[in-house]
């Protein structure tokens, strides 16, 4: 089984655990993150329009995670904190922040469950927009805060090769699957974190698997390839 992982380096660790003993396993990192100075992200929280009132807070992804503190400190005493995916939770628990509610698959599962604002998104540049639409149309005040930006790989000759005779993709966040699309064979599975990026990758391509986690393990090695 020739497994392919895509996250930028030293982040496929984790996936790498999930795999069958006798997959062979290549990394090729489909974008890269640029994070924003700190200085530039407090300046931004200040000047918000509901600097020291948010009463929720959205983490968006992991990569927010080191500006979460100032974000925190923006916000009024009672905040609740939201984060998007099980990957995110676990890192705002390691810096000991509670999460109020974590959703699951997509953004917009947690719509449900956010009942106070002002309401703070905090996460990429290009921050998906499902989330803060329903939020608005519950009435509550979104403002959303930048704190880095992915962008996608140039991929040479010889890692659009290694992604063609992939039996198992890796695809973390559709920004990973713009860059990878077109060097993707029809019978590779494709292994997505969940929900929102599954139906990304769905509209271009039918073998997706969603759901990152030790139980991969398991499933993988029942594929027939």
């Amino acid at each position: 089984m020739n497994v392919v992982v895509t996250r930028e380096a030293g982040k496929n660790d984790p996936l790498r655990a999930w795999l069958p003993p006798e997959a062979a396993v290549t990394e090729v990192p489909l974008t890269t993150t640029t994070y924003f100075e700190l200085d530039a992200v407090r300046a931004a929280l200040e000047e918000s329009p509901g600097h020291g009132t948010y009463r929720s807070l959205v983490v968006t992804s992991e990569r927010s995670v080191d500006y979460v503190e100032m974000a925190l400190r923006a916000s009024a005493p009672d905040v609740e904190v939201f984060s998007v995916g099980p990957t995110t939770a676990s890192a705002l628990g390691n810096r000991g922040v509670s999460v109020h509610q974590q959703g699951e698959g997509s953004a917009d599962s947690l719509a449900p469950h956010i009942a106070r604002g002002p309401v703070l998104l905090l996460g990429a540049r290009s921050m998906r927009e499902e989330l803060g639409a329903v939020l608005r149309e519950k009435g509550l005040a979104v403002v959303a805060i930048a704190c880095y930006e992915t962008v996608g790989a140039q991929l040479d000759r010889s890692e659009k090769e290694t992604l063609r005779h992939a039996d198992v993709l890796f695809i973390g966040a559709p920004s990973a699957w713009a860059v990878a699309r077109e060097n993707v064979a029809p019978d590779t599975w494709v292994v997505v974190p969940g929900a929102s990026t599954g139906a990304v990758v769905g509209v271009d391509h039918p073998r997706v698997i969603e759901g990152w986690g030790p139980q991969l393990r398991t499933r993988l090695a029942e594929l027939t390839i």
